[in-house]
């Protein structure tokens, strides 16, 4: 997007709207998203519905695209953008405050292609692995994301930048009980697999060609024990005895990897 139409910075400003240095908090119902990757991937998106975009010039020129006569952009330095934002965010001089997406229901990825693969994470709550999860499942080709409406970061700034914009593109489906979700995606003909170091069984031996669930859950704990009990097999990636276990981000891009390339 090239430089706006408005003509008058309102250099200042930005910073004293309520929230406050490093808050990242968004007006009641609204979200705030932040860096290129994000907030252009917003913009491009026709299902939000966007409220205010806060920006330096440099920053709205790095964009894709023009923006809308009529879109409401506000000028600011990099100083007052950074009040926007949580604390220390990389916001690359565009903020953008926006609706939240709509909910997305599990029966409309079951109904889809069976060949993609779907993510489920157990109680993950760190949204920066939470958005690079999103970031590799649009990579290769996952159908969604299932998180458990509970013990899972909501959207907002932090997940989108880590995305990169797949937060845009990629389903997420929050659900109240995660198990009976994961019994839903059994009766579709779903193959669920649970990864933990606890098993001798490594992922290429577990993959079956059908449709999969990959579940993981989170670093330290892993997946809860009734969680477990409703993957279909649980099994490992053959890392290294030099190193423990792997951020569930890394975990996630090689399972994913491992299933766009199976035979």
């Amino acid at each position: 997007m090239a430089k706006g139409e408005r003509k008058r910075a309102l250099r200042g400003r930005a910073g004293r709207m309520k929230g406050g240095r490093g808050s990242g908090r968004a007006s009641p119902g609204q979200v705030r998203l932040w860096g290129r990757h994000a907030v252009e991937a917003a913009l491009k998106n026709p299902d939000r519905q966007h409220r205010k975009l806060w920006a330096t010039r440099e920053g709205v020129a790095s964009l894709d695209g023009e923006l809308p006569t009529d879109f409401p952009v506000e000028y600011a330095d990099v100083q007052d953008l950074a009040r926007l934002v949580a604390k220390d965010a990389p916001h690359q001089g565009l903020v953008l405050e926006c609706a939240a997406l709509e909910d997305r229901f599990l029966d409309e990825v079951l109904d889809g292609d069976p060949a993609r693969p779907i993510i489920v994470l157990d109680q993950v709550t760190d949204p920066h692995n939470v958005g690079a999860i999103m970031r590799s499942a649009v990579a290769f080709n996952a159908a969604a994301l299932v998180t458990q409406d509970r013990h899972a970061p909501p959207e907002g700034g932090v997940i989108a930048k880590s995305a990169s914009g797949a937060l845009e593109t990629l389903p997420w489906i929050r659900v109240v009980n995660l198990a009976r979700a994961m019994e839903e995606m059994a009766e579709a003909g779903y193959w669920r697999i649970g990864l933990t170091g606890h098993t001798e069984t490594t992922f290429a031996e577990a993959l079956p060609t059908g449709p999969v669930a990959i579940v993981l859950g989170a670093e330290g704990e892993g997946m809860r024990q009734n969680i477990e009990a409703h993957c279909d097999a649980l099994a490992k990636l053959p890392i290294s005895n030099e190193i423990e276990s792997l951020n569930v981000s890394n975990a996630a891009a090689i399972a994913l990897y491992a299933v766009a390339t199976r035979d």
